[in-house]
Protein backbone atom coordinates (compact mmCIF):
# COMPACT_ATOMS: atom_id res chain seq x y z
CA UNK A 1 0.00 0.00 0.00
CA UNK A 2 1.43 3.46 -1.02
CA UNK A 3 -0.68 5.62 1.11
CA UNK A 4 -2.17 4.52 4.41
CA UNK A 5 -3.67 5.66 7.56
CA UNK A 6 -2.72 4.77 11.18
CA UNK A 7 -4.38 5.71 14.47
CA UNK A 8 -3.16 5.82 17.38
CA UNK A 9 -5.13 7.24 20.07
CA UNK A 10 -6.37 10.90 19.47
CA UNK A 11 -3.36 11.06 16.20
CA UNK A 12 -4.42 10.39 13.22
CA UNK A 13 -1.13 9.49 10.56
CA UNK A 14 -1.00 9.52 6.83
CA UNK A 15 2.11 7.54 5.79
CA UNK A 16 3.27 8.01 2.09
CA UNK A 17 4.74 4.62 1.97
CA UNK A 18 6.52 4.45 -1.65
CA UNK A 19 10.18 4.32 -0.51
CA UNK A 20 11.14 2.89 -4.03
CA UNK A 21 10.16 5.51 -6.03
CA UNK A 22 11.27 8.43 -3.29
CA UNK A 23 7.71 8.41 -1.95
CA UNK A 24 6.87 10.17 -5.18
CA UNK A 25 2.82 10.25 -5.57
CA UNK A 26 1.04 8.63 -8.33
CA UNK A 27 -2.64 9.33 -9.73
CA UNK A 28 -3.54 6.20 -7.45
CA UNK A 29 -2.50 8.12 -4.30
CA UNK A 30 -3.89 11.35 -5.57
CA UNK A 31 -7.41 9.21 -5.68
CA UNK A 32 -6.74 7.04 -2.76
CA UNK A 33 -6.19 10.32 -0.05
CA UNK A 34 -9.64 11.55 0.24
CA UNK A 35 -11.15 8.74 1.81
CA UNK A 36 -8.35 8.56 3.96
CA UNK A 37 -8.45 11.83 5.04
CA UNK A 38 -12.12 11.55 5.26
CA UNK A 39 -11.69 8.77 7.87
CA UNK A 40 -9.39 10.99 10.21
CA UNK A 41 -11.82 13.72 10.06
CA UNK A 42 -14.91 11.24 10.93
CA UNK A 43 -13.00 9.54 13.81
CA UNK A 44 -14.39 11.49 16.74
CA UNK A 45 -11.36 10.31 18.86
CA UNK A 46 -9.02 11.74 16.76
CA UNK A 47 -7.53 15.23 17.10
CA UNK A 48 -4.57 15.86 15.37
CA UNK A 49 -3.62 14.56 11.86
CA UNK A 50 0.21 13.97 10.76
CA UNK A 51 1.40 13.62 7.50
CA UNK A 52 4.91 11.58 7.25
CA UNK A 53 6.78 9.68 5.42
CA UNK A 54 6.32 5.31 6.47
CA UNK A 55 9.89 4.90 6.17
CA UNK A 56 11.80 6.81 9.11
CA UNK A 57 14.63 9.37 7.79
CA UNK A 58 13.29 8.36 4.07
CA UNK A 59 12.21 11.41 1.72
CA UNK A 60 9.27 13.26 2.22
CA UNK A 61 7.77 12.81 -1.08
CA UNK A 62 9.95 13.54 -4.23
CA UNK A 63 6.78 14.90 -5.64
CA UNK A 64 5.16 13.79 -8.10
CA UNK A 65 5.27 10.30 -10.59
CA UNK A 66 7.38 12.20 -13.29
CA UNK A 67 7.66 8.75 -15.36
CA UNK A 68 3.62 8.89 -15.17
CA UNK A 69 3.23 12.16 -16.25
CA UNK A 70 5.67 11.25 -18.86
CA UNK A 71 3.86 8.43 -20.08
CA UNK A 72 0.34 9.79 -19.84
CA UNK A 73 1.37 13.12 -21.90
CA UNK A 74 -0.66 12.27 -24.82
CA UNK A 75 -3.74 11.52 -22.77
CA UNK A 76 -5.59 14.79 -22.33
CA UNK A 77 -8.32 12.46 -20.26
CA UNK A 78 -5.90 11.18 -18.19
CA UNK A 79 -4.33 14.44 -17.89
CA UNK A 80 -7.63 16.48 -16.76
CA UNK A 81 -8.16 13.19 -13.91
CA UNK A 82 -4.41 13.58 -12.77
CA UNK A 83 -5.11 17.18 -12.31
CA UNK A 84 -8.53 16.89 -10.38
CA UNK A 85 -7.50 14.23 -8.08
CA UNK A 86 -4.46 16.50 -6.90
CA UNK A 87 -6.44 19.71 -7.03
CA UNK A 88 -9.02 17.46 -4.89
CA UNK A 89 -6.65 16.52 -2.12
CA UNK A 90 -4.81 19.68 -1.83
CA UNK A 91 -8.05 21.52 -1.21
CA UNK A 92 -9.28 19.00 1.47
CA UNK A 93 -6.22 19.04 2.88
CA UNK A 94 -6.21 22.68 3.49
CA UNK A 95 -10.03 22.67 4.89
CA UNK A 96 -9.83 19.31 6.87
CA UNK A 97 -11.38 20.43 10.17
CA UNK A 98 -8.32 18.69 12.41
CA UNK A 99 -5.52 20.46 12.81
CA UNK A 100 -2.99 18.90 10.64
CA UNK A 101 0.69 18.39 10.72
CA UNK A 102 3.63 17.97 7.92
CA UNK A 103 6.74 15.91 9.46
CA UNK A 104 9.56 16.03 7.08
CA UNK A 105 12.49 14.44 7.18
CA UNK A 106 13.81 14.42 4.04
CA UNK A 107 13.43 15.34 0.59
CA UNK A 108 9.60 17.77 0.14
CA UNK A 109 9.77 18.39 -3.82
CA UNK A 110 7.03 19.45 -6.26
CA UNK A 111 3.71 18.22 -5.36
CA UNK A 112 5.16 16.68 -1.82
CA UNK A 113 6.23 20.35 -0.90
CA UNK A 114 2.15 21.26 -1.91
CA UNK A 115 1.12 18.61 0.42
CA UNK A 116 3.25 20.08 3.48
CA UNK A 117 2.04 23.97 2.24
CA UNK A 118 -1.82 22.38 2.71
CA UNK A 119 -0.81 21.18 6.18
CA UNK A 120 -1.40 23.87 9.33
CA UNK A 121 2.26 23.22 10.45
CA UNK A 122 5.52 22.17 9.23
CA UNK A 123 8.24 20.27 11.22
CA UNK A 124 11.27 19.54 10.19
CA UNK A 125 14.70 17.95 10.54
CA UNK A 126 18.19 19.15 9.71
CA UNK A 127 18.00 16.46 6.53
CA UNK A 128 15.49 17.85 5.14
CA UNK A 129 15.10 19.74 1.68
CA UNK A 130 12.50 22.04 0.05
CA UNK A 131 12.02 22.51 -3.15
CA UNK A 132 8.74 23.48 -5.96
CA UNK A 133 10.64 22.53 -9.56
CA UNK A 134 7.94 22.90 -12.53
CA UNK A 135 10.05 25.64 -13.76
CA UNK A 136 12.89 22.79 -14.41
CA UNK A 137 10.38 20.71 -16.03
CA UNK A 138 8.86 22.81 -18.59
CA UNK A 139 5.08 22.93 -15.81
CA UNK A 140 3.31 25.06 -13.91
CA UNK A 141 2.16 25.05 -10.15
CA UNK A 142 -1.71 25.08 -9.37
CA UNK A 143 -2.77 28.21 -8.34
CA UNK A 144 -4.47 26.76 -5.06
CA UNK A 145 -0.89 25.58 -3.95
CA UNK A 146 0.62 28.97 -5.40
CA UNK A 147 -1.65 30.56 -3.06
CA UNK A 148 -0.40 28.28 -0.40
CA UNK A 149 3.16 29.05 -0.72
CA UNK A 150 2.19 32.73 -0.88
CA UNK A 151 0.81 32.90 2.15
CA UNK A 152 3.34 31.25 3.81
CA UNK A 153 6.70 32.89 2.38
CA UNK A 154 5.19 36.09 0.37
CA UNK A 155 5.01 37.27 -3.05
CA UNK A 156 9.05 37.64 -3.21
CA UNK A 157 10.23 34.38 -1.95
CA UNK A 158 7.29 32.78 -3.71
CA UNK A 159 8.54 33.96 -6.88
CA UNK A 160 12.08 32.94 -5.96
CA UNK A 161 11.18 28.95 -5.12
CA UNK A 162 9.21 28.97 -8.42
CA UNK A 163 11.20 30.67 -11.09
CA UNK A 164 14.65 28.99 -9.86
CA UNK A 165 13.23 25.61 -8.91
CA UNK A 166 16.11 25.25 -6.46
CA UNK A 167 16.44 23.28 -3.43
CA UNK A 168 16.14 24.97 -0.05
CA UNK A 169 18.20 23.52 3.15
CA UNK A 170 16.09 23.48 5.96
CA UNK A 171 17.55 26.45 7.60
CA UNK A 172 16.82 28.35 5.25
CA UNK A 173 13.46 26.80 4.94
CA UNK A 174 12.71 27.78 8.92
CA UNK A 175 14.02 31.69 7.97
CA UNK A 176 11.66 32.33 5.23
CA UNK A 177 8.93 30.69 6.74
CA UNK A 178 8.19 27.80 5.13
CA UNK A 179 9.03 25.76 8.28
CA UNK A 180 7.78 26.44 11.26
CA UNK A 181 10.09 24.17 13.44
CA UNK A 182 13.07 22.09 13.46
CA UNK A 183 12.83 18.93 15.34
CA UNK A 184 14.29 15.16 15.47
CA UNK A 185 10.54 14.56 16.17
CA UNK A 186 7.12 16.18 16.24
CA UNK A 187 6.29 15.17 19.75
CA UNK A 188 6.53 18.07 21.50
CA UNK A 189 4.15 19.72 19.33
CA UNK A 190 1.80 16.96 18.92
CA UNK A 191 1.73 17.23 22.78
CA UNK A 192 1.08 21.08 23.01
CA UNK A 193 -1.90 20.42 20.16
CA UNK A 194 -3.40 17.81 22.20
CA UNK A 195 -3.27 19.52 25.29
CA UNK A 196 -5.34 22.21 23.77
CA UNK A 197 -9.12 23.07 23.30
CA UNK A 198 -10.00 20.68 20.52
CA UNK A 199 -12.95 23.54 19.90
CA UNK A 200 -11.05 26.40 19.88
CA UNK A 201 -8.73 24.94 17.89
CA UNK A 202 -11.38 24.03 15.19
CA UNK A 203 -12.46 27.34 15.39
CA UNK A 204 -9.34 29.26 14.91
CA UNK A 205 -8.65 27.06 11.74
CA UNK A 206 -11.56 28.30 10.27
CA UNK A 207 -11.10 31.55 10.93
CA UNK A 208 -7.49 31.43 9.99
CA UNK A 209 -8.93 29.88 6.70
CA UNK A 210 -11.50 32.63 5.94
CA UNK A 211 -8.82 35.22 6.63
CA UNK A 212 -6.47 33.23 4.12
CA UNK A 213 -9.39 33.59 1.60
CA UNK A 214 -10.05 37.07 1.29
CA UNK A 215 -12.60 37.98 4.47
CA UNK A 216 -11.73 40.60 6.88
CA UNK A 217 -14.75 41.40 9.09
CA UNK A 218 -16.93 39.32 11.36
CA UNK A 219 -20.02 38.21 9.71
CA UNK A 220 -23.16 36.92 11.09
CA UNK A 221 -21.37 33.04 11.25
CA UNK A 222 -18.09 34.32 12.93
CA UNK A 223 -19.90 36.01 15.70
CA UNK A 224 -22.17 33.24 16.46
CA UNK A 225 -19.14 31.21 16.21
CA UNK A 226 -17.63 33.21 18.67
CA UNK A 227 -20.25 33.58 21.27
CA UNK A 228 -21.40 30.26 21.45
CA UNK A 229 -17.77 29.27 22.74
CA UNK A 230 -19.33 30.75 26.55
CA UNK A 231 -21.74 27.78 26.11
CA UNK A 232 -19.76 24.84 25.65
CA UNK A 233 -17.96 22.03 27.62
CA UNK A 234 -14.41 23.41 26.67
CA UNK A 235 -14.69 26.99 27.95
CA UNK A 236 -15.83 25.43 31.56
CA UNK A 237 -13.57 23.11 31.57
CA UNK A 238 -10.84 25.39 30.63
CA UNK A 239 -12.27 28.43 32.87
CA UNK A 240 -12.50 26.02 35.88
CA UNK A 241 -8.71 24.37 35.54
CA UNK A 242 -7.66 28.10 35.32
CA UNK A 243 -9.37 29.27 38.29
CA UNK A 244 -8.32 25.95 40.14
CA UNK A 245 -5.18 26.33 39.03
CA UNK A 246 -4.37 22.74 37.41
CA UNK A 247 -4.12 21.50 33.53
CA UNK A 248 -7.56 21.18 31.83
CA UNK A 249 -9.13 17.83 30.78
CA UNK A 250 -10.34 18.51 27.34
CA UNK A 251 -12.28 16.00 25.61
CA UNK A 252 -12.00 14.67 21.78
Amino acid sequence: MSLRLTIEGAVATLLIDRADKRNAFNMAMWQAAPALLAEAAGNPAVRLLVVRSAASGGAFCAGADIAELLANKDDAVWRAANQAAINRVQYELARLPLPTMAFIEGDCIGGGCGLALACDLRVATGAARFGITPAKLGLGYPLHDVKLLVDLVGPGQAKRILYTGSLLDAEEAVRIGLVEQLADRPDAWIADILAASPHSIRETKGFIRRVLDGQVEDDAATLAAFAAAFEGADFLEGTTAFVEKRKPEFGA
